[in-house]
């Protein structure tokens, strides 16, 4: 094999990685449960156990996925001490998602010392924004701090537009445990709905996405929360977990008969719907629909229930091809598509062409 590239996408309590060459995939695997009870106790520990896979495969460089680069970093990138420092100092833009990811670079710079290594941006395919969807409505001097749009799950969005770029003016639904969704038109981000974190936007696995500032102001004063036990209550406790009290696994809460699952259920896809509505309306019109992500890719039944009630907007399901996950699903003016994410390809393409032949 030449030009290996392993490209490690870590989550906050996931793994998941596979081997390029140089564009087919020839091993990939995940690793679950980090930092919980029964699983690794740290993204280095899976990572090591990620390399042991791979034998005697020789690598020529690694790619990361890194949620968030602050302000100043977005583009794949070479990583050095230099970079690990400048990342080390922006972790309370991400820090949930960004320990996990430079605990993944720590540990393949400690087994191979020598392996360039890459860095690959969730924040770089919505850089270019406008700036009317980039900044918030907020003073000029918490703008200069950082404080802007940002957008999230960027590797995916690209995946998407690479696989199928014939999209025309398109929302893209990355719907999985976080979700979120982007307006594209010329394979370019002109908005999303993740904001400032990945905690805004959709209603999703035990996030509350967009949420009323005054809720947050109401239990400082009422209850005298502060930042950890807010950051609980919006990042770990709501969402479908804390709608249904019960879990935030789409299967199961679709297949419950319990009231406050199918209304979390209700709940995520009117939130979703509306969504879509609002980013056509940004488009100034929309020709394509794309699910991807767990959710997004699997659920027939999610995606049948966000279409639904979006027919002025040109969106017609075939039921038959829907059930089937097919690759187009509709049968309207507006193409609603199934496309799979593929962030570990996007982050060995870049890392191929950042370390060279």
């Amino acid at each position: 094999m030449d030009a290996v590239i392993l490209a490690l996408n870590c989550g906050s309590s996931s793994l998941k990685y596979a081997v390029f060459d140089p564009e087919r995939r020839v091993r990939e695997g995940k690793i679950e449960r980090i930092g919980v009870p029964g699983g690794h106790e740290t993204h280095a520990h899976a990572v090591h156990e990620a390399l042991d896979t791979l034998g005697d495969v020789q690598l020529q460089a690694v790619g990361h996925r890194l949620v968030h680069g602050g302000p100043v970093h977005h583009a794949p990138s070479r990583i050095d001490a230099d970079l690990v420092g400048s990342l080390r100092s922006v972790v309370r833009f991400a820090p949930l998602h960004l320990p996990p990811a430079l605990s993944a670079i720590d540990a393949v710079a400690a087994r191979f010392p020598q392996l360039p290594q890459v860095a690959c941006f969730d924040t770089d395919f919505h850089w270019n924004m406008p700036d009317v969807a980039r900044r918030l409505p907020i003073p000029a001097e918490l703008e200069a701090m950082g404080v802007r749009r940002y957008g999230f799950h960027g590797l995916s969005y690209e995946s998407v537009v690479q696989a199928a770029p014939d999209l025309g003016r398109a929302v893209i639904a990355h719907l999985g445990n976080g979700a979120s969704m982007c307006a594209v038109r010329e394979g370019r981000s002109i908005d999303t709905t993740m904001s400032f974190t990945p905690s805004g936007g959709l209603m999703m696995g035990t996030r509350t996405g967009d949420l009323d500032p005054g809720v947050l102001i109401f239990l400082m004063s009422e209850r005298g929360y502060g930042a950890r036990e807010i950051e609980r209550l919006v990042d770990r406790e709501s969402g479908l977990l804390g709608v249904s009290g019960a879990t935030s696994d789409m299967r199961a809460l679709l297949a419950s008969q319990d009231p406050q699952a199918r209304l979390a259920v209700e709940m995520f896809c009117q939130v979703a719907r509306k969504f879509v509505g609002a980013l056509a309306a940004a488009l100034g019109g929309i020709e394509s629909l794309v699910f991807t992500g767990g959710i997004g890719e699997h659920s027939a039944e999610v995606r049948e229930r966000i279409c639904a009630g979006l027919e002025h907007l040109g969106m017609q399901l075939d039921g038959a091809r829907n059930a089937r996950s097919e690759p187009t699903i509709s049968r309207g003016p507006c193409a609603v598509r199934v496309v799979a994410a593929d962030e570990e390809r996007i982050i060995a393409r870049h890392t191929s062409r950042l370390v060279g032949p």
